[in-house]
């Protein structure tokens, strides 16, 4: 029997995680945080996804929390089993985790300080230690043995670095099945790192859908939106704020503001990065060029991509608090992407009531998130138990999204059609309702058989 469970990012965006069993033998895809709505994902993110004794082996496809963030709760339960994933992908999950478990445990202290009870963290710095030691990390293109009758290689996924789809072999009683799990699709064309690919002889796949009904403008297009948003606000003498997710985002940003700034499309203004992790992922970056895109002009040229005379990285507390007393123009980059933790939620509790300020939306905000109540452009928004009104402006800037839109979808999966003639299914998942829905339509035009699992729910390949 050859079965997979949809346990995570079914019918909703965060919290991916898939379970593929074939015979007695059972692995997992991701194993992701749930966001959004606290009570409501602190419930599920508290939820095994199977007994961990049945689990054979865990294969991640990158390392951005909504993939990789309950990892080390499977491990603090006595998940002991090997965790598969790229060089980058490995590097990159030792801060993302740490990060992850330090904010944990500052939350239990504020709810504690406010009378709230005890609220223990899902795990802390020493399960990811363990976790750590159990990752096994394997190049893009290596075929390995991830259990007996499970076979896996990975392909460059293009959305973040060492982001990867992931192929897998799987064998028994003589049958042999592919089936491919896209992970998160990225988009071509974008800075730093290389496209998609697009694997071949899948029989059935799992495929994100995060954006399956939009279309993002053109990413030369969002750079030259970039220039003219600084420019604007720092002649009003504002501030830029940005969430950004630590991972990706913050040194897309970044590669295009060097480039604006070598070209002189943005004001001479500082520009701080403002998160201790994007710090440490930027550093990660450093020491992995070899995933890079080396048809990209910049990447070409220059030796410090992440480094030039406006950027200023601040790591201590006291430095973050400085920015709110600055008097003049300045652009901050901080995490948490989704503006739910993290620095940037003090940066908007001080600047979204101020006109002159704009706080610039660079990615996909998950329903209940303090990012997509920005975006709605809420009159007020709740920051630390507070109404507080926004006035500074808001713009959204999609051409930064790291996820492929409809049309790169579409790509995708037409390319990995293109070379597997005994397709059979595509399971649709990371995706809200309503774009998932609109993607699947758009399939099934095409000819494909397309599902839309619910969490929980099974289907056999």
């Amino acid at each position: 029997m050859m079965e997979i469970t949809f346990a995570g990012a079914a019918r909703e965006v965060t919290g991916s995680c898939h379970l593929v069993r074939v015979g007695d033998r059972r692995i997992v895809l991701d194993c992701g945080m749930f966001q959004g709505h606290r009570t409501d994902a602190d419930r599920k993110n508290r939820e095994l996804p199977a007994p961990l004794e049945t689990l054979s082996a865990l294969v991640l496809s990158h390392a951005h929390i909504d993939h990789a963030g309950r990892i080390p709760l499977l491990v603090r339960n006595g998940f002991d089993r090997p965790i598969y994933c790229t060089p980058a992908t490995r590097d990159l999950s030792a801060y993302m985790l740490l990060d992850s478990a330090h904010i944990q445990e500052k939350d239990a202290e504020h709810l504690a300080r406010r009378g709230k009870g005890f609220v223990e963290p899902l795990y802390d710095s020493k399960d990811v230690a363990r976790t750590m030691e159990q990752m096994i990390s394997m190049p893009y293109g290596r075929e390995f043995e991830v259990t007996p009758g499970i076979r896996a290689s990975f392909v460059d996924a293009g959305h973040i670095l060492g982001s990867a789809s992931v192929i897998l072999d799987c064998h028994e009683d003589g049958a042999q099945r592919r089936l491919v799990f896209s992970g998160d699709i990225g988009r071509w064309g974008l800075p730093i790192i290389r496209d998609p690919v697009m694997p071949g002889g899948a029989e059935t796949v799992i495929m994100e859908s995060t954006y399956g009904n939009r279309v993002h403008g053109p990413t030369e297009d969002a750079r030259s939106r970039l220039a003219t948003i600084i420019s604007e606000t720092a002649a009003k003498g504002g501030r830029v704020l940005i969430p950004a997710f630590a991972v990706g985002r913050t040194q897309e940003l970044l590669y295009d503001l060097h480039g604006l700034f070598r070209e002189g499309r943005i004001p001479r203004i500082p520009i701080f990065i403002d998160s201790p992790l994007a710090s440490d992922v930027t550093a990660v970056f450093e020491v992995h060029p070899d995933c890079f895109d080396a048809g990209e002009d910049l990447v070409r040229r220059v030796d410090q991509l992440f480094r030039f005379d406006l950027v200023h990285y601040t790591r201590k507390v006291e430095e973050s608090k400085a920015l709110n007393t600055m008097r003049t123009p300045f652009v901050v980059i901080a995490a948490s992407g989704m503006a739910e933790t993290g620095r940037i939620v003090h940066h908007l509790a001080n600047g979204a009531s101020d006109p002159r300020n704009t706080i610039l939306i660079v990615g996909f905000q998950a329903e209940h998130t303090l990012g997509r109540r920005i975006v709605e452009r809420r009159p007020t928004i709740r920051v630390f138990g507070e109404e507080i009104p926004l006035r500074a402006r808001v713009e959204v800037l999609n051409g930064y999204s790291a996820h492929g839109d409809r049309n790169e979808l579409l790509r995708w999966i037409e390319g990995v059609r293109a070379q597997s003639p005994g397709l059979r299914q595509v399971h649709l998942v990371h995706g809200e309702p309503d774009a998932q829905d609109a993607f699947a339509n758009e399939l099934r035009v095409r000819g494909l058989d397309v599902t839309t699992p619910s969490r929980g729910s099974s289907a056999t390949f």
